[in-house]
C-alpha cells in the first residue's frame, strides 16, 4: 500500500481549519458535524494504514498490528442487522406477554431464566447457563385476586396486592373501616373496632387534571446540562433516573404535604423508593411499624392503602410493609425473609377508588367489601439465578466485555419497561453480533440479573464471585468477606472502627467493561461515563456515528439505581446509557401499566444497535477500557481543551 504524503497533509490541514472554525462559529449545522466526523474517520484510517506499513517494513516475522476498534464496515453490519432484521420485539413479547411478571424467587422468574438461556443457545452463543446466587429467601406468587364493594351498592375496584402479602384461606366479606390515625393515642381509639375488617389507612390524595403529557423526551437543555457536567450526580428536569416532581402526573406529588398525616404513603413515596430501593427492606417510619403491629394484634383482615402516585387506574406498588420485631429496633426487615414477622394482608388501591370510599365512610355510609386473595409462598428453593451466555473471543479471549440488564420485575404489570426493555436490548445486541458474523477479540458475556429490585442482589453476588469484593476487618479480628453491598459506592468507604480492603479475584484484571440498560423504553441519547475521564474521551468517538439516530451526549456525571453500580463499586468500568424518559417515572415504573403496549419499538431498535456497537468496540480495541482515576484528576483531564 502506498500513501501520498500530500493527501495526508491536506486532510490534516482541512481538519485543523474546520476545528478552528468550530471555535469561532456561534453554531454548527448538522452538515458541518457530518463533514467533520467524516474527515476525522478518514484521518484515523490513514493513521492506521501508516502504522500497518511501518509494521510490515520490519519484516514478515514482525507481529501484525492489532485493530483499534470496530471498523466502519463492522458498524454498518451492526446497524443493518439491528434496524432492518430486528427480533427484539418478538423477544420482548414472549418475555412479557407469555411469561409475564418476574418477581425474584417466583416460578415465573425461573421460567424466564430458562427461556432466555435456551434463546441464547439457539442463537449460537456458548456456555449459556443459569448461575446460582443466594440464598435469597422465599418466593411469592399470586394465585387468585378480586376486590369490590358489595354493600350498600356494587363498586368494582382497581387494586393490586403488594408482593409477599399473606392471603386468605377463602374469600371474605367484611366491614370497611377508615383508620384515621396519626398518633399512638389515635390508634387506641380503634381498639376492638377493626377485628376482621378491611382497613383503609392513609389520607385521601387530591387528584388534579393533567394538562401536560406524561410522555416526554430529553430536551436539548437537558442534554447540554449532562454534557457540561464535571462529575457527580446531575438532575436535569427530565433526567430519566432522577425525575423532578413535574415528571409525575399533575396532582401527584412525590411526597405528601404532611407525611405525618399519611405514614404509609411516606414509606412508599417515589423519593423514599429511590432512597431505600423499593422492596429492599426499606425502613418505614416508626409510627407505620407500630400501626402494622397494632393491626396484627387487633386481627384486622386486610390493610388497603392508596397508590402513592398515579391516577386514572395506574397503581404504583412494590412489596408489603413489615412491622418491627420487638428487641430489633431499626433492623431492615425484608418481607421475603423466612423469619419476617407476621404482617396483615396488604393491597394498593387506585387513588380515585380510595378517595371515594373514604368520602362515603365520612358521610356515614356502612360499607362491606368482598375480597378474594390467595397467594403461594415458595420456599423449596430459596436461591435465585442469573442467566449468562458468551460469544467467545479470539486472540484476547481471556479478557471479558459484559453487557446486560435485570430480568426480574415487580408483579403488578408484566415488567416491560422495567426491565424487559433492557433485557431485550441486551439479548438483541448479542444476536446482532452473531447474525452479522462478527468475531470479537475479547469474549463478550451477556448477563441477565435477578434480585435487582431488592437491591442489585444478583449482580452484586456475581461481581463478588468472579471479580472481587471488600473484606471488612474490625480492630483485633480476622477479616471477613462481604459483597459490594452499597448501591452508591459505599463499598469503597471506611466504616467506623473497621478497615475495608478490596480482595481481587483472578478475573479482575481481565475485565474490560460492562454496559447496562435499565431506564425504560426510551432511545439512547448518550452515556454516563461515571467520572471515568478515559472512557469519556473514547465514548465521544464511539457515539459519533449515531448522531443521526439522536445519540451524541457523553457526560462525566454519575447515575445510580441499577446494576452497573455493582461493577463501579469495586473500581471496574461499569456504565449506564442515557435514555429518553418517555413515561418511565410518570406511568410505568413499578406500576400496573408496565406492559408491552407502553414500549416504543423504534427506540429500542436504536438502543440495541448502539449497545452492540459499544460492546464490539470494547471487544476489539487494543486496550481494555481505562479504569477510573480519582474524581479530581479525571475531571481535570476530561475538561482540558483539545489542541
Amino acid at each position: 500500500m502506498k500513501i501520498a504524503p500530500q493527501k495526508y497533509c491536506a486532510l490534516l490541514l482541512l481538519l485543523l481549519i474546520l476545528r478552528a472554525g468550530e471555535r469561532h462559529s456561534p453554531a454548527q449545522s448538522p452538515s458541518f458535524d457530518e463533514r467533520a466526523a467524516a474527515i476525522e474517520r478518514k484521518l484515523q484510517e490513514l493513521q492506521n494504514d501508516i502504522r500497518q506499513l511501518r509494521e510490515a517494513a520490519k519484516g514478515d516475522d514482525a507481529p501484525k498490528a492489532k485493530l483499534t476498534g470496530a471498523s466502519d464496515a463492522d458498524l454498518a453490519k451492526i446497524r443493518d442487522e439491528g434496524l432492518n432484521r430486528s427480533q427484539l420485539m418478538a423477544t420482548l413479547s414472549y418475555l412479557t406477554d407469555v411469561i409475564g411478571p418476574r418477581l425474584t424467587g417466583s416460578p415465573n422468574l425461573k421460567r424466564a431464566n430458562e427461556w432466555t438461556r435456551d434463546k441464547f443457545s439457539s442463537w449460537g452463543l456458548a456456555n449459556a447457563h443459569l448461575e446460582q446466587w443466594g440464598p435469597f429467601g422465599r418466593g411469592w406468587s399470586l394465585k387468585s385476586f378480586s376486590m369490590q364493594v358489595v354493600e350498600p351498592q356494587t363498586i368494582p375496584l382497581i387494586a393490586v396486592p403488594k408482593a409477599w402479602t399473606p392471603g386468605f384461606d377463602k374469600p371474605i366479606v367484611a366491614e370497611v373501616v377508615y383508620l384515621n390515625a396519626k398518633t399512638e393515642d389515635d390508634l387506641k381509639k380503634y381498639e376492638g373496632k377493626v377485628k376482621g375488617a378491611v382497613v383503609l389507612a392513609g389520607a385521601p390524595r387530591p387528584v388534579k387534571i393533567a394538562f401536560e403529557p406524561q410522555g416526554r423526551r430529553m430536551t436539548e437543555e437537558d442534554l447540554r446540562i449532562f454534557a457540561e457536567s464535571k462529575g457527580g450526580r446531575v438532575r436535569p428536569a427530565m433526567a430519566p433516573t432522577e425525575p423532578s416532581p413535574s415528571a409525575a402526573p399533575a396532582g401527584s406529588p412525590a411526597r405528601p404535604a404532611d407525611p405525618a398525616a399519611d405514614p404509609m404513603r411516606e414509606a412508599a413515596s417515589p423519593e423514599a423508593q429511590r432512597r431505600n430501593r423499593p422492596g429492599a427492606g426499606r425502613i418505614e417510619s416508626a409510627f407505620t411499624r407500630r400501626m402494622l403491629s397494632f393491626l396484627v394484634k387487633e386481627e384486622a383482615a386486610l390493610l388497603v392503602t392508596p397508590s402513592p402516585i398515579g391516577d386514572a387506574g395506574t397503581i404504583f406498588v412494590a412489596s408489603v410493609s413489615v412491622p418491627a420485631v420487638e428487641g430489633r429496633t431499626g433492623e431492615r426487615m425484608r418481607p421475603w425473609s423466612t423469619t419476617a414477622p407476621a404482617t396483615p394482608p396488604q393491597v394498593a388501591l387506585n387513588v380515585e377508588d380510595y378517595n371515594r370510599l373514604v368520602r362515603m365512610l365520612e358521610h356515614g355510609e356502612k360499607l362491606k367489601m368482598a375480597v378474594d386473595l390467595q397467594v403461594k409462598s415458595h420456599e423449596e428453593d430459596q436461591n435465585a439465578y442469573n442467566t449468562v451466555a458468551e460469544i467467545p473471543g479470539s486472540d484476547l479471549k481471556d479478557e471479558i466485555v459484559m453487557l446486560g440488564g435485570h430480568l426480574d420485575s415487580w408483579h403488578a404489570g408484566t415488567g416491560a419497561t422495567d426491565n424487559g426493555a433492557g433485557v431485550a436490548v441486551a439479548m438483541e445486541a448479542v444476536r446482532i453480533l452473531k447474525a452479522a458474523g462478527l468475531q470479537p477479540r475479547r469474549t463478550v458475556r451477556v448477563a441477565l440479573w435477578t434480585g435487582e429490585e431488592q437491591g442489585l442482589l444478583g449482580s452484586k453476588a456475581y461481581v463478588a464471585e468472579h471479580f472481587g469484593s471488600y473484606s471488612t476487618q474490625a480492630a483485633g479480628s480476622e477479616p471477613t468477606s462481604e459483597g459490594n453491598r452499597s448501591e452508591d459506592g459505599a463499598g469503597q468507604q471506611r466504616e467506623r472502627g473497621r478497615s475495608r480492603t478490596l480482595v481481587r479475584k483472578p478475573d479482575y484484571d481481565k475485565f474490560a467493561g460492562y454496559f447496562n440498560l435499565d431506564n425504560g423504553s426510551g432511545r439512547i441519547r448518550g452515556i454516563f461515563a461515571q467520572e471515568n475521564a478515559g472512557a469519556w474521551a473514547l465514548f465521544r468517538d464511539w457515539l459519533a456515528p449515531f448522531r443521526d439516530l439522536g445519540a451524541e451526549t457523553v457526560t462525566l456525571a454519575t447515575t445510580g439505581g441499577t446494576d452497573h453500580l455493582s461493577f463501579d463499586a469495586i473500581g471496574l468500568p461499569g456504565f449506564q446509557f442515557i435514555q429518553d424518559p418517555i413515561e418511565y417515572m410518570s406511568r410505568t415504573h413499578h406500576s400496573n401499566a408496565d406492559v408491552y403496549d407502553r414500549i416504543v419499538a423504534e427506540d429500542l431498535k436504536q438502543a440495541s444497535v448502539i449497545m452492540a456497537s459499544f460492546v464490539y468496540h470494547a471487544a476489539m480495541a487494543d486496550e481494555k477500557l481505562p479504569r477510573k482515576e480519582t474524581v479530581s484528576t479525571a475531571v481535570s483531564a476530561a475538561r482540558t481543551p483539545s489542541p
